[in-house]
C-alpha cells in the first residue's frame, strides 16, 4: 500500500482499515479502481462500509467532474481564441493542415493558451496543468484495451512511469541552541511548527519536514526502530552479561528515565518489554508507523514533544509521564500549502549520526542524499565552533564523493545579538562570513571534497524575523535562504516533465491509431539502429578512460595505503591524550561495533576509514571530475546528456512516422533523467566500497580483540588490532582495489545495457509494432499539446 491510500483513508477518518487494504496490497492504482463487489469483499463490518462508500462516491464524482473540466475549459479556450480577432490565426490553412499543426504543436500560430496569454490572458498556474493533464493520462488509460497486447501494456507502464517525485533534501546540522528549529520555521513560514527549547531539551531525533500534497491538516508519521531492537539494547545493559562500563552507558540510563521513569527501578530486560509500558504507542509492538494529524501547527508540535526532545523532568507535573523519544527513528512532518516544500524536504539532524545502527543507517542515508546543507552556528563563535565543524569534516565524505552535496550554506544565527547599532551588526556579519570563508578553505579533509565555490555564508536573525518581520534585507539573511528554496523547487520541472512525457506518449497513441507509414517503416528503423550503435559508442570511449584512471590511481593508492596502514592505525588506537581507562572503553566499543565509534560528544571514531583514507585520497579529484555533484555537467563527461537519436531531423525525413518519433525524443530524455539519477546513488556504493572492503577485512581483528577481559585488555586488544593489519596490509588494499574496480566495471556495464535495451523497446513498440485496437486520442494530444507550448512560453517568457 502506498501513501495515497494510508492518507485517503486518514483524511476519511476511517484510519482502521489501513490495516485491511496493506494486506490486500491496494495501491493507488486498484484504488481508483475498486469497484461495488470489491468494496463488499474488503470491508465485511456495515458501518465502516457505509461511510467509505459515501466517501469514496464522492471521491470518484470530484475525478470524473476534474477530467470533464479540462475538456470544457479546452473547448471554451478554443472558441475565445477564434473570435479574438486581435490575435493572430491560422484562418488562411486549410484544415487538413491546421489539424496536423495543432496534433504536433509545431505552429506557432495555433491558438493555445500561450498564444492567448500576449492577449491579456493570464497563463495558467504549474499545478493546475499538472492536474489537468494527469487527469487527461488517467483517462487515456482506461481508454487502452484491456486485453494483454504487448504495445497496450507498455503504453500502461509508460503512463504510470510519469509519476516521479523527485524531491531536493536539505540537512540541516548544528548543536544544541543553536537555533536550528527556529530557522527552519523562519525560512518556512511556520512558526510553531518544529518544537523549540533551551539546552534542557534539544532535538533527539531526525525530523524530516515536507509539503503535504494530500490534505490541507499538518501531519506527522512517527517510525519507530524495532521492538528487537530495543529488546537487544535491553539486554544489552541489563541482562546477565550487563555492559554498565560500556561508554553508551549514560546515555541507556537517560533513555531509560524518559521511557519508564521511576518504574525502571529493579526490573529485568524482560519485564520492561511488557505491554503495559507501550500501551500509547501500540504502533511500535507492531512495527507500523504512528500518524497523527492536526488542524494546526501549534497543536502538531505540542503533541511531538515527547517523541522528539530530550526532556529532562523538571517538574510534578511530568512526573508519570513517558516520552518515546528512545524509540523513535525518524519523524516526517507533512505542512500544508506551503510552496516552498513542495519539491524540498527539510531535514533536522542530530550531529554526527546515532549510537543505534538502524537510526545511523538511516543519517548516513539521508546525508547521503542531501543536495544542500545548512550548518546553523553562532555567529559570535563562526568561525571557531569546535562542533559544528567536527560535523563538516566527519560527514564531508558522505557529501561528496560519496553523496551528491552541491551547496554548502553556513549560516551564523542570532546576527542581532545584543547590538543596538547597525553599523555595529553589520560589521560583525561581514567579519563572520570572512572568517568562516577563511577557515573553510584551511580545512583540508573538507577541501578534498569541496571547493570554495559551493560555500555560502549567511547571517540570520530566526527569533527577531518572526516577532517583528520588519527587518532591513541586509540585517538578516532569512529571505535569501526562502529564494535559495524557491530556486531548489523551481529547478525541478516536474510540470514541464510530466507534460513532455505526456505529450510524447499521446503521441505515439495516436500514431498507432492511424498506422500512418507502417509499412514504411524499414528505412527509418534503420537509421535509428545505426544512429544508435554510433552514440552508444561515444557513451562507451569516457567510461573506459575513466577506468583506467581509476585503475592507476588506485594502484598508487595501494602503496601508499600497506606503507602508511601501521602508522594510520596507532593514531586512532594508541591515543595518549585520554586516560588508560577512559580509552579502554572507548576502544572496547570500537572493537565492538566493527571499526566505528561515535561519542556523545567530539569527533566520531572510523578505524575502516582512516585505514582506507590512503586509498580514497588517491581517487578524490578523479572521482569528483567523473561523477560530479554539479547538475550542470553531468558524470563522464557529461557523455549520457549528449546521447541522441536525432530524432528532430529525422522527423525531417519521415514525415510520416513524426509523432511515434516525437514520442522517441521524449523517452530519450526520459532515460536520460533516470540514468544520472541512478548514476548519482550507484556511484555512493562505489566510493564507500573503499571503506566498508577494508571494514569486512577487519573483522577478523575486531572479533579478537573484542574477546579481551580483566587486566591489560587495552594493551591486548591494541596489539591484536596492530598484528592484524601487519598480517592482512599485503592482501586488503589489493582486495578494495579490486572490489571498487569490479562495481565501476558492472556498473558502466549495466548503463550501457539499459539505454540500449530502453531504446531498441521503444523503437520496436512504437514503429514495428500492429497498434490494432488503439484509441484516437486526437482531443487529448491537441489539449496536452496546448499546455506544453503554454509552458514552454511561459520559460522562454522574461
Amino acid at each position: 500500500m502506498d501513501d495515497f491510500v494510508c492518507n485517503k483513508l486518514t483524511e476519511w477518518r476511517l484510519s482502521n482499515l489501513i490495516k485491511i487494504f496493506k494486506d490486500q496490497e491496494i495501491d493507488e492504482e486498484s484504488f481508483h479502481d475498486l469497484d461495488d463487489k470489491e468494496i463488499d469483499k474488503l470491508i465485511t463490518k456495515a458501518g465502516p462500509r457505509i461511510k467509505f462508500k459515501r466517501q469514496f462516491k464522492l471521491f470518484k464524482k470530484e475525478q470524473n467532474t476534474a477530467y470533464q473540466e479540462t475538456v470544457d475549459s479546452s473547448a471554451q479556450e478554443h472558441e475565445e481564441a477564434v473570435s479574438a480577432q486581435v490575435c493572430p490565426s491560422t484562418s488562411g490553412a486549410s484544415n487538413k493542415e491546421k489539424r496536423k499543426l495543432d496534433l504536433q504543436g509545431e505552429s506557432s500560430k495555433s491558438q493555445s493558451p500561450a498564444s492567448k496569454r500576449h492577449c491579456g490572458t493570464k497563463p495558467r498556474p504549474d499545478s493546475e496543468i499538472l492536474t489537468k493533464v494527469k487527469s487527461i493520462m488517467s483517462f487515456v488509460k482506461k481508454r487502452l484495451p484491456a486485453q494483454d497486447n504487448k504495445l497496450s501494456n507498455f503504453l500502461k507502464d509508460t503512463i504510470d512511469d510519469l509519476e516521479t517525485d523527485k524531491r531536493e533534501v536539505v540537512g540541516v546540522f548544528g548543536k544544541t541552541g543553536s537555533g536550528k528549529s527556529f530557522l527552519i520555521n523562519a525560512v518556512i513560514g511556520e512558526m510553531n511548527l518544529l518544537p523549540t527549547g533551551s539546552v534542557c531539551a534539544c532535538t533527539s531525533v531526525m525530523i524530516e519536514v515536507k509539503a503535504n500534497t494530500q490534505n490541507k491538516t499538518y501531519q506527522a508519521d512517527i517510525e519507530f526502530i524495532t521492538k528487537e531492537e530495543w529488546k537487544d539494547e535491553l539486554f544489552q545493559f541489563l541482562g546477565d552479561k550487563a555492559g554498565q562500563e560500556d561508554e553508551d552507558y549514560p546515555e541507556f540510563k537517560e533513555k531509560l528515565s524518559a521511557l519508564y521513569g521511576e518504574e525502571k527501578e529493579n526490573k529485568t530486560s524482560e519485564m520492561l518489554m511488557e505491554k503495559k509500558y507501550f500501551k500509547e504507542i501500540p504502533e511500535f509492538l507492531e512495527n507500523k508507523k504512528k500518524i497523527l494529524t492536526c488542524e494546526s501547527a501549534e497543536k502538531l508540535s505540542t503533541t511531538l514533544v515527547g517523541f522528539t526532545k530530550v526532556t529532562r523532568r523538571n517538574s510534578k507535573d511530568e512526573e508519570g509521564k513517558r516520552w518515546y523519544w528512545p524509540l523513535v527513528k525518524c519523524v516526517t512532518i507533512k505542512v500544508p500549502n506551503n510552496d516552498l516544500l513542495r519539491h524540498v524536504t527539510l531535514v533536522d539532524l542530530p550531529g554526527n549520526g546515532d549510537r543505534n545502527k538502524s537510526r545511523d543507517n538511516m543519517w548516513k542515508q539521508v546525508v547521503g542524499s542531501c543536495s544542500t546543507v545548512w550548518i546553523v552556528t553562532d555567529i559570535d563563535r563562526a568561525a571557531a565552533e569546535k562542533e559544528a565543524w567536527q560535523i563538516l569534516e566527519s560527514a564531508s565524505s558522505l557529501m561528496g564523493n560519496g553523496g551528491e552535496c552541491q551547496h554548502i550554506l553556513f549560516i551564523c544565527s542570532k546576527s542581532d545579538g545584543s547590538l543596538n547599532n547597525r553599523e555595529a551588526i553589520l560589521d560583525r556579519n561581514m567579519l563572520a562570513k570572512t572568517e568562516v570563508s577563511k577557515r573553510f578553505s584551511e580545512e583540508k579533509t573538507i577541501k578534498k571534497q569541496f571547493s570554495d565555490e559551493c560555500l555560502k555564508v549567511l547571517t540570520v536573525t530566526s527569533t527577531e524575523f518572526l516577532v517583528k518581520n520588519h527587518l532591513n534585507l541586509d540585517e538578516t539573511e532569512i529571505p535569501k535562504l526562502k529564494e535559495f528554496l524557491k530556486k531548489l523547487n523551481d529547478c525541478h520541472s516536474e510540470t514541464v516533465n510530466y507534460v513532455s512525457g505526456a505529450r510524447g506518449i499521446l503521441s505515439l497513441i495516436q500514431g498507432a491509431s492511424r498506422r500512418d507509414g507502417a509499412d514504411k517503416n524499414t528505412d527509418v528503423c534503420t537509421d535509428l539502429d545505426k544512429k544508435m550503435k554510433d552514440e552508444l559508442d561515444k557513451v562507451r570511449k569516457p567510461m573506459e578512460e575513466a577506468y583506467k584512471a581509476f585503475e592507476k590511481c588506485l594502484s598508487e593508492g595501494v602503496e601508499r595505503s600497506k606503507s602508511s596502514c601501521e602508522s594510520d592505525l596507532m593514531s586512532v588506537i594508541d591515543s595518549r591524550k585520554v586516560t588508560g581507562g577512559a580509552f579502554h572503553q572507548t576502544l572496547k566499543s570500537v572493537v565492538n561495533k566493527g571499526g566505528t565509534h561515535k561519542p556523545k560528544k567530539g569527533k566520531p571514531i572510523n578505524l575502516n576509514g582512516t585505514l582506507a583514507s590512503c586509498l580514497t585520497d588517491s581517487i578524490d579529484e578523479e572521482f569528483k571530475k567523473t561523477f560530479p555533484n554539479e547538475r550542470k555537467c553531468g558524470p563522464f563527461d557529461d557523455v549520457i546528456n549528449k546521447f541522441s537519436l536525432d530524432t528532430e531531423k529525422l522527423i525531417g525525413k519521415y514525415k510520416d512516422v513524426e509523432l511515434q518519433l516525437i514520442f522517441l525524443k521524449t523517452e530519450e530524455d526520459k532515460i536520460k533523467t533516470e540514468l544520472n539519477k541512478i548514476i548519482r546513488e550507484r556511484k555512493k556504493t562505489i566510493y564507500n566500497s573503499l571503506t566498508e572492503t577494508i571494514g569486512i577485512n577487519m573483522q577478523e581483528g575486531y572479533d579478537q580483540a573484542a574477546t579481551f577481559k580483566g587486566k591489560d585488555t587495552l594493551e591486548n586488544m591494541r596489539d591484536t588490532l596492530e598484528m592484524h593489519v601487519r598480517a592482512a596490509k599485503n592482501i586488503m588494499f589489493k582486495e578494495a582495489k579490486k572490489e571498487l574496480l569490479k562495481q565501476l566495471r558492472d556498473f558502466m556495464k549495466e548503463i550501457l545495457e539499459k539505454l540500449k535495451k530502453t531504446m531498441q523497446k521503444s523503437i520496436e513498440l512504437s514503429l514495428k509494432t500492429d497498434g490494432d485496437s488503439i484509441p484516437d486520442v486526437a482531443q487529448q494530444l491537441k489539449e496536452v499539446n496546448d499546455y506544453y507550448n503554454d509552458l514552454k512560453a511561459q520559460q522562454q517568457s522574461p
